[in-house]
């Protein structure tokens, strides 16, 4: 494709994504699985623009209003986001624009004085106010100052960058080291993670679904920090364990894995078509001790006929994903699910009914890939004083036995951050059922 055909792919793209009411994620895979015809690197060259688009959403659209109110169309964002954020000139982009084959229409007039305008600025300005410049929706940014504090800017500008590439390490398969090996063969470097085991991170965006790593079941993507959850869920061969969320089954594998294929794991979902996925990644792993279960809600009758038959459950409570924003930058502005107050009721139910399933002794973790507290300590809390027979089992204290590695943090809770430890932000609880003697 020639520069200006993968600028018209990426107006056409933004225009789907802008009326489709999907994850950017999914509405991005649609779309090039239509377009078989668009090469590996232009596939890659147009998601970068378009994803480059929606990371600058609120500073993109505050350069509209500083230039003179300009309307907001497709064509304008990637015209103002390739004057701000790549450089280019104006003149460059007008011969881009040539309404050529392929190529996006010439200018309108209004498109010119908008070029010109922004011409010599960059994406960043002194005076955008602080919530514009780090990407944080209104919904989202009171709590958020609310809880960092004078932490507030550089938590929320650690999820502007793309998050990096994390893999984790298949000890049924192979340790990490000959991972690592495995994929060097296959002409992928890769590092050892900080906080992980088992974890590696990569450089850069190789084709890893074609390495013979990746097909064998070596290793599997997943972030740091969700793998710190299912590590810190602790499941010991021969235990009885759940995960009661577990859509495509990336904690379950972990957990699975760390049980050594001994005992027994019942991966739970209200949604069956994530369970298959999930199914598909449990036989490539080489794991034989999990089973998956759709359930028709979180009160469904399997949880009350299994009440008190389970050493573990993992519950990674649907949230508002306030954690990934850095790996799916559209869901701030795009609340396609439930708003953050149904959330906080669903996670209220789910939590109260997977506690039934943990036997006198076992262990329940409540997880989110949220950082709003009202999503994790708030929930904690109302859920203890709600059920006083869990206690906290600090993590901080349970993190060497568990993990392994040195703790990220002191306290009872997990928190992960971008900004402080390189992983998506993760919250974990770790609450322990007393025993019938007690």
């Amino acid at each position: 494709m020639t520069p200006g055909a993968r600028l018209q792919a990426a107006i056409e793209l933004l225009d789907e994504v802008e009326v489709t009411p999907r994850p950017a994620d999914a509405v991005i895979s649609a779309f090039f699985r239509a377009r078989r015809f668009i090469g590996a690197k232009d596939r890659a060259a147009v998601a970068e623009t378009v994803y480059g688009v929606l990371r600058r959403h609120a500073r993109l659209r505050w350069w509209f209003q500083h230039a003179g109110g300009f309307p907001v169309t497709a064509r304008t964002l990637l015209i103002a986001d390739q004057i701000l954020a790549q450089g280019r000139p104006a003149d460059h982009l007008d011969k881009l624009f040539s309404g050529g084959r392929f190529a996006p229409a010439q200018f309108s007039q209004g498109e010119i004085r908008l070029a010109n305008k922004l011409e010599g600025h960059t994406l960043d300005h002194p005076g955008m106010p602080e919530e514009v410049a780090v990407e944080c929706p209104d919904w989202a940014a009171g709590h958020l100052r609310e809880f960092f504090g004078d932490r507030f800017v550089p938590e929320l500008a650690a999820l502007l960058d793309p998050a990096p590439l994390d893999l984790r390490a298949n000890p049924v398969k192979a340790d990490r080291d000959a991972a690592l090996a495995a994929l060097a063969a296959s002409g992928i470097e890769g590092e050892p993670t900080r906080w992980s085991p088992f974890g590696i991170r990569i450089h850069g965006r190789p084709p890893l679904a074609s390495t013979d790593a990746f097909k064998s079941g070596m290793v599997e993507i997943q972030d740091e920090g969700s793998q710190l959850i299912g590590l810190l869920t602790d499941a010991k061969p021969g235990h009885q364990a759940v995960d009661f969320c577990s859509g495509a089954g990336g904690k379950a594998l972990a957990i699975a894995a760390g049980m050594q294929n001994k005992g027994r794991l019942v991966a739970c979902d209200v949604l069956e078509k994530r369970l298959k996925r999930a199914a598909e990644r449990i036989r490539r792993a080489g794991l034989h001790n999990v089973e998956t279960r759709a359930l028709s809600s979180e009160r469904d009758p399997w949880v009350k006929r299994h009440k008190g038959k389970f050493d573990r459950v993992l519950v990674d409570a649907p949230c508002t994903g306030t954690g990934t924003w850095r790996r799916n930058p559209d869901s701030r502005w795009r609340l396609l699910g439930p708003g953050l107050e149904e959330l906080e009721k669903l996670q209220h139910n789910i939590l109260d009914s997977a506690s039934r399933l943990v036997k006198p002794g076992g262990r329940l973790i409540y997880a989110t890939c949220s950082m709003l507290p009202q999503e994790n300590e708030r929930q904690v809390e109302t859920f203890l004083a709600a059920h006083p027979d869990f206690t906290v089992k600090p993590v901080d204290e349970l993190w060497q036995d568990s993990v392994g590695t040195a703790s990220p943090g002191t306290g009872p809770f997990m928190r992960l951050s971008p900004a402080r430890h390189g992983t998506d932000g993760f919250f974990a609880a770790v609450l322990e059922r007393g025993s019938a003697a007690e």
